[in-house]
């Protein structure tokens, strides 16, 4: 019934969100404090944590962790248990009127206990954060390296220690746009120094990526919210490592290849780096140091407009002519675009849904 639910108000996504939150405003005005003063990317972000939350009903365990996820990231926001019921009944009156074609009394009872069950599990998960961790991290830039003329490479040093895999990401909000969360990979795995690395792409009306590209400089001070993400490298399976990076999606990418490094277990390595044109291909350089000193690691750069190169054109289509993978995991990241056809290209490579990683649903939250 929930399933069914969401199938009906997808095409009618913007109209629902845009209700929740009006409902949710008019009947608690305190909450708007909460979120950011404009709410186009926060409208995105409900339905797409409603389908994040469906698509794992079948799976308790990954259903847990992403809540829990969800839980502890809401920290950062401010958001508290007493808040959960206003949600809850805004989000049951959104259901209600975008759904009208399938809502009965059985589909509201079925909304009712997942809510709760979901709810509690977010609540819980906060709660237990709380006792050993703070809602979010004030981070000082130390290193900002402008790479390309939207590409910058930031490193910051939080004032508290901050623990995360490989693989993972944070939220991080600028001084110059309160209450306005984007997510970033960590561009390196965990350094002695304490110290975090990101790539940030400046885009069009990108209020994060474009502050901390053409505003930040050393000794800014920027907030980071807990690490999240499931793309980290399993350290008990002998299976090689497929590697797929797009653009800034270079990031999560070269730190899973410096943990499988301080693992030590020499597991073979392929990284595909795309880019559209030759000038993007900025982390090259880096790549090929880290393949000079790894002998299990081989490195490829894929140019989309590079005719005059041995691998030109698209990213995802040169892996899979290169395929069959099936020895190995698969690790996608990069736009959105790139990971859908580069998921469909390594399962007709050989390599089962199951053995593919990447965070494109889970950087929606």
């Amino acid at each position: 019934m929930i399933r069914r639910t969401l199938t009906e108000i997808a095409p009618v996504a913007d109209d629902a969100t845009s209700h929740f939150y009006a409902l949710l405003f008019l009947g608690n005005p305190e909450l708007r404090q909460l979120f950011p003063a404009a709410m186009d990317t926060q409208r995105d972000r409900l339905f797409s944590a409603l389908l994040g939350a469906a698509e794992r009903l079948d799976d308790s365990a990954e259903l847990t962790r992403y809540l829990s996820e969800l839980g502890r990231g809401h920290r950062k926001y401010g958001t508290r248990p007493e808040h959960y019921p206003a949600v809850g009944q805004s989000l049951l009156g959104a259901l209600a009127r975008y759904a009208a074609r399938v809502w009965d009394p059985a589909t509201r009872a079925a909304w009712i206990r997942a809510y709760t069950a979901i709810s509690q599990t977010m609540i819980d998960a906060a709660a237990a954060d709380e006792q050993r961790a703070p809602a979010w991290w004030e981070a000082e830039v130390v290193s900002h390296e402008l790479r390309t003329s939207d590409v910058a490479v930031i490193t910051v040093r939080p004032d508290q220690p901050y623990r995360f895999t490989a693989g993972q990401y944070a939220g991080v909000e600028t001084p110059w746009w309160p209450r306005v969360w984007r997510t970033y990979s960590f561009a390196k795995a965990p350094d002695p120094d304490g110290t975090l690395t990101f790539h940030v792409k400046a885009v069009p009306a990108g209020w994060v990526s474009g502050a901390l590209v053409r505003r930040a400089t050393v000794g800014s001070v920027i907030r980071l919210g807990p690490p999240a993400g499931s793309m980290t490298v399993d350290h008990t399976s002998d299976a090689g490592l497929l590697c797929l990076a797009g653009s800034t999606g270079i990031a999560p990418i070269k730190a899973l290849v410096e943990d499988v490094a301080e693992h030590g277990r020499g597991r073979p390595v392929q990284l595909f780096f795309g880019a559209r044109r030759e000038t993007d291909l900025y982390e090259l350089p880096a790549l090929r140091e880290l393949e000079r000193r790894h002998r299990w690691l081989s490195v490829r750069a894929v140019v989309a407009d590079g005719a005059d190169r041995a691998l030109a054109g698209q990213l995802p289509d040169t892996v899979r002519r290169l395929g069959p993978w099936r020895e190995y995991d698969g690790y996608l990241s990069g736009p959105a675009g790139m990971v859908r056809s580069g998921v469909s290209a390594l399962t007709s490579a050989g390599i089962p849904a199951e053995r593919i990683r990447h965070d494109f649903v889970d950087m929606r939250t």
